[in-house]
């Protein structure tokens, strides 16, 4: 069993609203808190927040770990505590190995050095000598793309620059154990895909990586463990699959209908319905049957051009399916009166959990939209491949190719001997 690189024991962290000291403070800071909190003597004791609950924790060494939580989770929190930035209130923190953190765009950097000069500074302050920082330049200013800018202040800097040479830094600086904090946030997508992939390379190295980001989708890929974090107490550890479903499905009540009684001005929605193959409503379906979305809708008055659309998505706002009352009528739509749409669904979809979202309006405007309406699940077989969106059990033809020496073979392509080079 590899050695723990990271453990916490009954860790937990207080903070108290207002409160401004800290170490390392300057004496102006000092000085400025004196007079500032004369003003607390009479208002009694201050409100008090923990960020992290007794949180007990235990990271391999080689292990990359995912970190979820809606925001105010204690995710942050969580790292600083790991990174030393922070001490806890309570409980133990320890590391095992040299620590890089990302946890603030530009972290380490100064502002009035240089993009260059703040290379070896960084290097420096993650504990890595000259020589090493020295190895690994040609590699971090390559992955930055910002050469152009290398003896340039970096207060000069936009925050793409500043988060493509902040994380080539400490990509580069060989770490034992990295720790990422929502550094996706910025950038544009070719430098998240890079910022990924290296960050896949990293774990691939037998590094410990610790991941906290919204980005659930870079979670799954990256960490096959995770945990989630709720009001600075670890709710549950385990696949990153299963924890980022739990974690969405939290925020969506799954029910087989949803009812609405909103005046009809002009359009309202009534009622939106998932139904199984024998016309049931049902919250859980088979994914080898096919199933109805059903939508009941109010129009008070004309609306010429009136378009229903549904819109079945993942839970990780994946959007599958996409289908518009325009696509199949032409013609005739948006006379007053109550109306029941019905959409048929093939078994196409895998395995997992469901929205449906439902928009009303016209080709100049929308009218209503309902972003999760409801939620559904399919169950049934995943074949070992639950990462895909459709099953479509499509037909094969497969045939066996008869083989050969022949020179100049490509592909399946086969050139009977007796024809070789006529």
């Amino acid at each position: 069993m590899p050695a723990s690189a990271v453990e916490l024991h009954h860790v937990s962290k207080r903070y108290l609203l207002g409160e401004d000291h800290a170490p390392g403070a300057t004496l102006r800071d000092a000085i400025t808190g004196v007079f500032r909190h004369r003003g607390w003597r009479h208002r009694g004791e201050r409100a008090e927040i923990w960020s992290l609950r007794d949180v007990d924790l235990t990271v391999a060494a080689g292990e990359s770990l995912g970190i979820i939580g809606r925001n105010g989770a204690g995710k942050s929190t969580l790292l600083k505590v790991l990174t030393r930035i922070t001490e806890p209130t309570s409980g133990v923190s320890r590391t095992r190995g040299r620590v890089g953190a990302l946890l603030e765009v530009g972290t380490g950097f100064h502002p009035e050095l240089t993009g260059r000069e703040n290379v070896f500074l960084n290097g420096a302050i993650l504990g890595m000598s000259r020589q090493q920082i020295k190895r690994e330049y040609d590699a971090i200013v390559d992955f930055s793309g910002i050469e152009r800018f290398l003896d340039t202040p970096v207060k000069r800097y936009s925050s793409g620059m500043y988060l493509r040479l902040a994380f080539a830094v400490a990509a580069h600086l060989q770490a034992d154990i990295m720790v990422v904090d929502e550094i996706l946030a910025v950038g544009d997508a070719d430098f998240q895909r890079k910022c990924l992939g290296k960050m896949a390379e990293v774990e691939r190295s037998g590094r410990t990586v610790l991941f906290a980001s919204h980005n659930l989708e870079a979670i799954v890929r990256l960490c096959p463990e995770s945990i989630w974090l709720d009001r600075g107490r670890l709710l549950a550890r385990g696949p990153s699959e299963q924890i980022v479903d739990a974690y969405l499905a939290s925020g969506v009540s799954r029910t087989p209908t949803s009812r609405y009684d909103d005046p009809a001005e002009p359009v309202a929605l009534r009622s939106v319905s998932v139904l199984d193959a024998s016309g049931r409503s049902s919250a859980v379906l088979r994914r080898a049957e096919p199933f109805t979305i059903e939508v009941c809708f109010e129009v008070a008055r004309p609306v010429p051009g009136l378009d229903l659309s549904v819109v079945l998505s993942t839970l990780r706002d994946v959007r599958v399916l996409d289908e518009a009352w325009s696509d199949s009528t032409a013609t005739g739509r948006g006379g007053p009166g109550r109306y029941r749409a019905r959409l048929l669904v093939p078994p196409a979809l895998a395995v997992g959990e469901y929205t449906v979202g439902v928009w009303l309006g016209t080709a100049f405007e929308a009218v209503l939209w309902q972003e999760g309406a409801l939620q559904f699940r399919l169950e049934g077989d995943t074949h070992g491949r639950a990462e895909r969106l459709v099953q479509l059990s499509l037909g094969w033809e497969v045939q066996r190719v008869p083989t050969t020496d022949s020179v100049g073979q490509r592909g399946c392509d086969w050139t009977p001997p007796d024809q070789v080079g006529a």
